[in-house]
């Protein structure tokens, strides 16, 4: 994975308070993890930085549309996803990224990169089962999904009143007692 510049916050010369980072993600942000799930991508992400004394919060909200195959026919479509994730920055001796919600950069530090919880934020917005709108509405013409209704499983034709006489009798010894 290259580095993004684009995506490193330098937040030494920044004063205290709030500040807005914006951006337009597509396909070749998700190319630069070697990530091949979504066959284009168009997401709008604001990241606001909330500078203190002595740490600071960023909050990360994303809305737009990736597109994605449909796990049951294989046509492409747009899943909406919209997402947001805090994450407090802290300084401390050494870099320490092992919990989600909490960021620990090193004090000589003077900008970090939110390019990877972008990243891992925008994949876990979607959904694990991807499924075509117009599978779940009927309007999607699919000679798979036509595959697939011509062999589901036929409901059993026979009338309860018709059994085998065979059980006639064992069903009498239940009764008969």
């Amino acid at each position: 994975m290259m580095k993004l510049k684009e995506y490193f916050i330098p937040f030494s010369g920044l004063k205290l308070g709030k500040h807005k980072f914006v951006y337009d993600i597509d396909e070749t942000f998700f190319e630069s993890f070697d990530y091949q799930e979504f066959n284009g991508a168009s997401v709008h992400v604001n990241a606001v930085l909330e500078k203190m004394s002595t740490m600071m919060e960023l909050q990360i909200e994303a809305e737009g549309s990736v597109n994605v195959d449909c796990d049951l026919t294989g046509e492409p479509f747009d899943q909406h996803i919209d997402s947001n994730l805090k994450l407090v920055i802290k300084f401390g001796e050494e870099y320490n990224d092992e919990d989600d919600e909490i960021l620990i950069i090193p004090h000589g530090e003077h900008q970090f990169n939110i390019a990877q919880y972008i990243y891992e934020m925008l994949v876990l917005a979607v959904p694990q089962k991807r499924v075509h709108p117009g599978v779940e509405d009927g309007t999607l013409q699919s000679d798979i999904l036509d595959k697939l209704e011509e062999l589901q499983p036929k409901e059993n034709t026979k009338s309860s009143e018709e059994t085998d006489p065979r059980w006639d009798d064992l069903k009498k010894l239940l009764t008969d007692k």
